[in-house]
């Protein structure tokens, strides 16, 4: 099975022949291309266009961040999967109105009922959160009356606000507060926690789009305009809560990462490298962790429920069946 690589250090990731190798101060270290899928590049990384090139032959992505962890960019290889009568199908949902709203509001009901999930499973175990469930409940009916999607993310971001709200009472940890959202720089360890892991998940769904018919540069809920790729943080709404928020979840609550993990640097407060090394193992194994799935029977990963999802989003665009979100059964 290929694996996601991690880069940590500032070093040069080079080709050897038919092999990769990162060397850094600690030395030479190499890359088992036949069994990598994607790259991830968190140091100061050099490359050049012999290694692109090889990247590219082997169909492998690099995804890279920035200082705080916030997804930058990717090295996007050649498409081989890429169909013409899908990309056609993506343009003409994207501009067709209702078409585009109707796919956008299906993001936006997944990662409601998802973020309700995690609240209810906490609420169930004593945490005081129904206040935050029961708002939550009183703004999503807007959802459906939206004709356009600003207005549609503009109440995402209003639950999205409630659910955030109802950390605290999750943690019960001051080292570990809301405060409201920040983003580029966060200002806090939580929301430190939230960008990286959602930055996380963008690239991994973008690893996963690559594998399929679909092109990542036509997002429905994310309006398609000088970011390059869309597509993955629409698919990622309703992943967030059951993957990215769970793993801060337990990370806190069973005292895994510490203050210590954490530095201020260009007036935010971001994962070291330690804490960044410490999240993605989590990552990680919360990807291959498994959960029964209704129709097929059978136990899939929540890797294989991202792609699942990407196929039935396929379908939606071809018109043989309509897109539902994965909501998780816990």
């Amino acid at each position: 099975m290929k694996k996601s690589i991690y880069i940590f250090s500032d070093g040069e990731l080079k080709r050897k022949e038919n092999t990769l190798y990162f060397q850094s101060e600690k030395g030479k270290k190499y890359v088992p291309v036949e069994n990598t899928k994607e790259i991830m590049a968190f140091g100061e990384v050099t490359l050049n266009k012999k290694l692109l090139e090889f990247l590219s032959q082997q169909e492998i992505m690099l995804h890279y961040f920035n200082h705080y962890g916030y997804y930058m960019g990717t090295f996007y290889p050649r498409e081989h999967y890429n169909s013409g009568y899908m990309i056609l199908k993506q343009a003409e949902s994207y501009l067709d109105r209702e078409k585009r709203i109707d796919l956008a509001k299906r993001f936006v009901e997944g990662a409601v009922l998802n973020m309700k999930r995690v609240l209810n499973y906490y609420a169930n175990r004593g945490k005081s959160v129904s206040e935050y469930i029961d708002r939550i409940d009183s703004i999503s009916p807007a959802i459906e009356e939206c004709n356009y999607t600003d207005e549609l993310m503009a109440i995402e971001g209003n639950i999205r606000e409630q659910y955030y709200n109802a950390f605290d009472n999750i943690l019960e940890n001051e080292n570990f507060t809301f405060e409201g959202r920040t983003r580029r720089p966060p200002k806090n360890r939580l929301n430190s926690l939230i960008s990286f892991g959602n930055s996380l998940l963008y690239a991994r769904v973008l690893s996963e789009i690559y594998k399929t018919h679909l092109d990542p540069r036509i997002g429905f809920l994310h309006t398609t305009n000088q970011r390059r790729f869309t597509l993955n943080l629409d698919v990622s709404e309703p992943f967030k809560p059951i993957i990215v928020d769970r793993i801060i979840f337990n990370l806190i609550n069973k005292n895994m990462i510490k203050t210590r993990h954490f530095e201020q640097k260009l007036g935010g407060i971001v994962l070291n490298e330690k804490g960044r090394e410490l999240f993605v193992r989590e990552f990680d194994e919360r990807l291959k962790n498994t959960v029964k799935h209704k129709r097929l029977k059978r136990n899939v990963s929540y890797e294989g429920m991202i792609r699942l999802d990407l196929y039935k989003i396929e379908k939606h665009l071809m018109g043989e069946e309509k897109y539902t979100p994965f909501v998780t059964g816990w």
